[in-house]
């Protein structure tokens, strides 16, 4: 015979009952969390209490774990806001990011670090990294590459002068939206937005609105700020921004290449321990020799690293004088890219170590 369905009302009640387990745990866990603080003794901030290595030991054994229905994008979440709360319980970090409220990058703070930190939205790159210089921000997070437009100069040339490492990297699928104050395209002359979300909704605007003019501005948000103000303008933003800003979403997912998607990095004042799956991103500037490059890059190929990113940006210290972003797999610890690094000085003017971090969760 066919098993009899259960009750609705037995369905809820043994959902009551798993809730009332769930809060009991996560309350121990919470205890467990501050029982860590205590044994690391009294510390200063609670940038001490934080360690990103630890995180994301946990959150990769989340996906080994995941049997489903639930997708690994929302266990993650859910797992990201309980470390959250917990370790604000000591105090909230705080994390500097390029804003204002409702950009791309306060959307990256968020899945990296969960709600239970203070954000400190900045106006410019340059000022993320002058608050976690001086410490006024425990961290920061700045865009460094979109899949479709590349790299970010203006957060590779900080790291020529600044000496914070880079703590983590966040990848954000980035869905660009079309919003007005108006209900409807047919009015629109003039659209804000960062220069590369006009660039990566080329297609769509060509489209949908050849004749309005394109205006690049800080970020996303402000596009949303300033299209708020008139019935002709409209914006290129995350959906969020259009809440922030009481505007209409007239298009959505208007990116050209639906793959589109952000890296940006996380920076703070230390290099990290290793998590067991990390990435090393290093600084090279080459001598003026023929095969510069080449000699550059030999000595890591011949070690077996892996290189999975290479950009070159002026070094600013002479006339067509370049400096050579490198990312490799590995932690700088390990003694191959240990040796490897001291293979790199005679090729090499500069060897820099910008970090070693976990590397990115896909989800």
């Amino acid at each position: 015979m066919p098993k009899a369905p259960f009750k609705l009302a037995d369905v809820r009640a043994r959902i009551d009952a798993i809730d009332t387990q769930i809060q009991a745990l996560i309350s121990e866990r919470a205890q467990f969390a501050r029982q860590v603080g205590i044994a690391k003794g009294k510390l200063k901030a609670a940038v001490d209490y934080y360690r990103p290595e630890r995180e994301s030991q946990v959150l990769r054994m989340v996906i080994e774990r995941n049997a489903g229905p639930l997708s690994n994008a929302e266990l993650l979440r859910v797992f990201r806001e309980i470390m959250s709360a917990c370790l604000a319980q000591q105090e909230p970090l705080k994390i500097a990011y390029l804003g204002p409220e409702g950009t791309f990058t306060q959307s990256a703070v968020l899945k990296h670090f969960g709600h239970s930190v203070k954000g400190l939205p900045l106006a410019t790159i340059e000022e993320v990294f002058q608050e976690v210089e001086t410490a006024v921000a425990d961290f920061g997070v700045v865009p460094v590459e979109n899949s479709t437009e590349g790299a970010v100069n203006s957060t590779l040339d900080m790291f020529l002068s600044s000496d914070l490492k880079i703590a983590g990297e966040v990848e954000l699928k980035v869905n660009q939206n079309f919003m007005s104050k108006a209900q409807d395209l047919k009015g629109i002359e003039r659209v804000y937005s960062h220069a590369q979300s006009l660039a990566q909704c080329r297609g769509w605007l060509r489209k949908h609105l050849p004749k309005a003019e394109r205006i690049a501005v800080s970020s996303n948000a402000e596009a949303a700020r300033r299209a708020r103000n008139a019935e002709d303008a409209g914006a290129i933003a995350g959906e969020h921004a259009a809440e922030i800003y009481g505007l209409n979403v007239l298009a959505r997912h208007i990116e050209d290449r639906a793959d589109n998607t952000t890296r940006f990095l996380v920076i703070g004042r230390d290099i990290l321990s290793a998590s067991g799956r990390d990435k090393t991103s290093l600084l090279l500037t080459v001598r003026d020799q023929p095969g510069a490059l080449y000699h550059l890059l030999d000595p890591l190929a011949k070690s077996g690293i892996s290189m999975t990113r290479i950009e070159s940006r002026p070094s600013r210290q002479g006339k067509w004088d370049y400096a050579f972003f490198i990312d490799v797999e590995g932690h700088i610890e390990e003694p191959k890219l240990k040796a490897v690094l001291g293979k790199l000085g005679p090729a090499s003017a500069m060897v820099k170590v910008l970090g070693s971090y976990p590397v990115a969760l896909l989800d």
